[in-house]
């Protein structure tokens, strides 16, 4: 009688190789976040031991595409211009070199394309998603969560998610930090540009401006809201000016609203940080280039859009990824505060 020798799983080949499922799992994805080592030794083991990856073997009895969609909710100038969804654009598509796995690249504003993309997505035309640029009010997550699809979200929801994994920064840590630089250089009629109040990240590094002010004895500041583009950090510093002519520093919830801050500022005769000190947040390239260079926040947008496309392979592969991953942010001390 034929003896039929048991398959070996994912587990089997981990005993063997002395390492994590995890890890197992990155080398049949391709990921780059495995040591050449630990590559090796896993790679020679499935060898050994015959194992079929489950990516091979699903795609014998289901159609995979070997692509991923990322998905951006912004106005097509605003991705072209912004450093910041460049920069998550760019990394994702180099965390995919290797792998096999091509980027599809989607722009969706309004509730009609969404309905759009839901469709697409759900009719097998990629194997996951990446959601970048979220607002408070997108409907995909549960839509593409409901449906199954393997999803990864860039930032925190605004309100929790059964079964959504999602890669955020310390956005109330990072505008606290931005903050506490400008209470300890001495200002005390700090103001801040927020961010569209529709979105976690934006009303997270609000909090954290509070927290510090409040830390620090020091009364609210004046509050205006721009868009996370340079000419709504130039309206809403003219707005702060004109409510708050006193003001001795500003807090920008991002880079490019600092970068227009620093030009409303120059316009009005105010010299920075004489007059006026000035903290962004992200640390674009530009940050570094402006007059005078920016004191910034430094969150690891490449790290992040890394670790978003790793769990999102891992997800693909049919495994387990674990829970939210929230990533540190930095200071960054420059000229301008």
């Amino acid at each position: 009688m034929t003896e039929h020798r048991q398959q070996p799983t994912l587990d089997t080949v981990a005993a063997a190789a002395g390492v994590s499922r995890a890890t197992v799992s990155r080398v049949i994805n391709g990921s780059p976040r495995v040591s050449p080592e630990a590559k090796d030794l896993v790679d020679r083991i499935i060898a050994e031991l015959g194992y079929v990856p489950n990516r091979a073997a699903r795609s014998l009895v289901k159609r995979r595409t070997d692509s991923i969609a990322l998905v951006l909710r912004e106005p097509d100038a605003t991705v072209l211009a912004d450093p910041y969804l460049a920069s998550i654009i760019i990394a994702t598509s180099q965390a995919l070199t290797g792998t096999g796995v091509q980027l599809v690249l989607v722009n969706a504003q309004n509730d009609a394309e969404h309905e759009r993309l839901a469709d697409y997505v759900r009719s097998g035309h990629v194997d996951g998603v990446l959601l970048a640029s979220m607002h408070a009010d997108d409907p995909l997550p549960q839509v593409l969560i409901r449906a199954g699809v393997p999803t990864v979200v860039g930032g925190r929801p605004d309100r929790p998610i059964s079964g959504l994994v999602y890669v955020d920064s310390d956005n109330v840590g990072g505008g606290q930090l931005a903050t506490e630089r400008l209470v300890a250089a001495g200002r005390t009629r700090i103001a801040t540009i927020a961010g569209p109040p529709d979105m976690t990240a934006a009303t997270d590094r609000l909090t954290g401006y509070h927290r510090a002010l409040a830390r620090a004895g020091q009364a609210a500041g004046q509050v205006a809201y721009g868009r996370f583009t340079r000419t709504s950090g130039e309206q809403a510093m003219a707005e702060l000016l004109d409510r708050a002519a006193d003001l001795d520093a500003v807090f920008a919830a991002n880079d490019m609203m600092a970068v227009g801050a620093l030009r409303t500022l120059r316009a009005a005769g105010r010299r920075v940080p004489d007059d006026v000190a000035v903290v962004g947040y992200d640390d674009i390239e530009l940050a570094q280039h402006t007059e005078p260079a920016l004191t910034t926040i430094r969150q690891p947008i490449v790290e992040q859009a890394r670790t978003m496309t790793e769990l999102l392979l891992i997800q693909i592969g049919g495994h387990p990824t674990g829970g939210p991953v929230v990533l540190p942010t930095e200071l960054v001390e420059r000229d301008s505060a």
